[in-house]
């Protein structure tokens, strides 16, 4: 693994995106809860949001608790939302250090009133960051997205607001939790696992994946940095021939 002097700084993608798996077999491995593993992973998740600045990306998105994992058992799920309300408290005085934009996604009307309150807080105090933007997934699955997506285009249609004819996949990408931010152009997986979980499926469709074995609570900053330089080393051809890609 080499250092950060090997990556093309001219060729950052302007939005990652992170699917932080491994937390509950991290944790097993050393014997301890599932929960053991999802408080030792706030280190990665640092590093990364730091890294990710440093390196000029514009736009990271955490996958940080999906739709699904509410079907996780009842301790884990509250011991998950008290600690991602602690950690909010307890980085936002980084995000203002590094004026980075805290923002987040999915269907938030369903977290504890405690979760809505401290992330509220946050994204206000955060709003005028401008060195990067942070986007938390919570609650959040591709499915539900597009789902509220085709909701509110069908009620746009049926109240005159929009034609059906009219749309476009633009319009569809103005419904989506995203809108206004470009699509991921790296996606990284940690654990090994090699699927994207319901996630951002709309978005990753033309998406360079990057994925490790390492398991999340152990991603730091040099294994966000290889995941770049694996993306640079990429020719990103999005349908057409390596031939028109250097004539272009």
């Amino acid at each position: 693994m080499t250092g950060k002097a090997e990556i093309d700084s001219q060729n950052i993608p302007a939005h990652v995106a992170v699917i932080m798996d491994g937390n509950g077999r991290w944790a097993k491995q050393r014997g301890g809860l599932r929960v053991f593993g999802h408080q030792s992973a706030i280190t990665a998740v640092r590093e990364t949001v730091e890294e990710a600045a440093e390196l000029g990306v514009k736009y990271l998105t955490l996958y940080a608790f999906s739709t699904e994992n509410w079907n996780r058992p009842a301790l884990e799920v509250t011991a998950l939302m008290q600690l991602l309300v602690h950690t909010i408290r307890q980085e936002t005085a980084t995000l203002l250090k590094n004026s980075i934009r805290l923002q987040a996604i999915g269907d938030i009307s369903s977290l504890p009133a405690g979760c809505r309150r401290e992330l509220a807080e946050a994204i206000e105090l955060t709003k005028t960051g401008s060195r990067m933007t942070l986007l938390l997934a919570l609650s959040y699955s591709g499915r539900w997205d597009l789902t509220q997506a085709a909701q509110r285009l069908a009620t746009d249609v049926a109240n005159g607001r929009l034609h059906a004819a009219d749309i476009t996949e633009a319009t569809v990408s103005n419904y989506l939790a995203t809108a206004g931010i470009p699509d991921p152009e790296l996606l990284i997986r940690t654990s090994g696992e090699q699927r994207i979980s319901n996630f951002l499926l709309w978005q990753l469709a033309y998406t360079e994946l990057y994925i490790t074995d390492l398991l999340w609570p152990d991603f730091r900053r040099e294994h966000f940095q290889e995941a770049i330089r694996a993306y640079q080393r990429r020719e990103r051809r999005f349908g057409k021939t390596s031939e028109q890609i250097a004539v272009s």
